[in-house]
């Protein structure tokens, strides 16, 4: 019982990385793609303002899972962090070059510092989702294996489902920025932004979705446990992740403040969807939760501990997000925006 509540705590504290976190990295693309000076300097203008204040406490998800993950589950932890530690280091240094950058950026005078920073930030706002979902994939297809660095170095995260994983986590968080974007040029009266991120948002949910049902025949040849999963007993998640995500597409003219929480649905569901077709298994296809989980003292001391620190976090998150929810400072001048 304590081992499954505290899966399913870890796996909300997954999902609001992927929804706040992942919109965070999404917003790195779009500010690559946001064209010179001139034109891109309101855009880029937007997202700073947007992801300014809260840019760094996405983090605390991340961190909140990876903790979770050690104490609960150590045998896993230590599976994964061993076996999969190439593509993890590449995404703890893409999030430190993304930080560095973005911080750096603001604080440069020389339009090539900007350019230099800003591409910085841009790359690794890529990079860094794309190593994420090779790690999913690897852990989806079965390539991690109990024990210390197991499983191969390199194939366990270069394989058809990480790469699809990968270029999946990309697009999801390029489609979830620029929903989130939108919404909030409708809050704004911004619609001149609004009409081009509304684009964006369009043109990246429908590669999203072509990507997803390519990837159906590489699941089926290279996941069979996780196809077999999402097909049956998570088919109601899948159903309602597409579902979703064609009607937060709907309604991204009429009414974008809709689209944001069905387009945060849609992720969620399938990320809950993966989740229920690989349960019970977290390293397949033979360890599983009641196989991996910490003694009954540890997992009580970690949610009690949980709970008495979410008392303090999500008020505070909440206020940090809250207080942000005003007009942007004015704009900086083409040039100072400029990369």
């Amino acid at each position: 019982m304590l081992a499954n509540l505290t899966l399913a705590v870890m796996w909300i504290g997954l999902t609001c990385y992927a929804l706040f976190g992942g919109a965070d990295f999404g917003a790195g693309l779009w500010d690559l793609l946001a064209g010179r000076s001139g034109p891109g300097a309101p855009r880029r203008a937007l997202i700073e303002h947007t992801i300014g204040p809260v840019w760094e406490a996405n983090h605390v998800w991340l961190i909140f899972v990876v903790v979770l993950l050690w104490a609960g589950f150590s045998p896993v932890f230590a599976a994964v962090m061993s076996t999969l530690y190439i593509p993890l280091t590449l995404t703890a240094l893409g999030i430190i070059a993304r930080g560095a950058a973005f911080a750096f950026r603001k604080a440069s005078t020389e339009l090539w510092q900007k350019r230099l920073f800003g591409a910085c930030f841009a790359l690794s706002s890529v990079l860094t989702p794309f190593f994420l979902g090779t790690v999913a994939g690897g852990v989806a297809s079965g390539r991690i294996p109990p024990g210390l660095a197991a499983g191969d170095l390199i194939t366990s995260w270069l394989n058809p489902t990480s790469l699809l994983g990968g270029v999946l986590a990309v697009l999801t968080c390029a489609h979830l920025a620029a929903v989130y974007l939108c919404a909030e040029t409708a809050r704004l009266g911004r619609p001149e932004l609004g009409a081009w991120f509304r684009t964006r948002a369009l043109v990246s949910g429908l590669a999203a979705g072509a990507v997803a049902l390519a990837g159906i025949a590489i699941l089926h040849a290279d996941a069979p446990h996780l196809f077999h999963g999402l097909t049956h007993r998570a088919l109601a998640l899948v159903l309602l992740s597409a579902c979703a995500g064609v009607a937060a597409l709907a309604l991204l003219r009429g009414n974008p403040g809709l689209a944001r929480p069905l387009a945060a649905l849609a992720v969620a569901a399938i990320l809950w969807a993966w989740g229920a077709a690989q349960y019970p298994a977290m390293l397949v296809p033979g360890v599983t939760v009641g196989d991996a989980a910490s003694t009954h003292a540890v997992l009580a001391a970690c949610l009690l501990s949980l709970a008495i620190g979410s008392l303090v976090l999500v008020p505070s998150l909440w206020w940090l997000y809250s207080v942000f929810q005003h007009e942007p400072d004015a704009e900086p001048s083409p040039g100072d925006a400029a990369h």
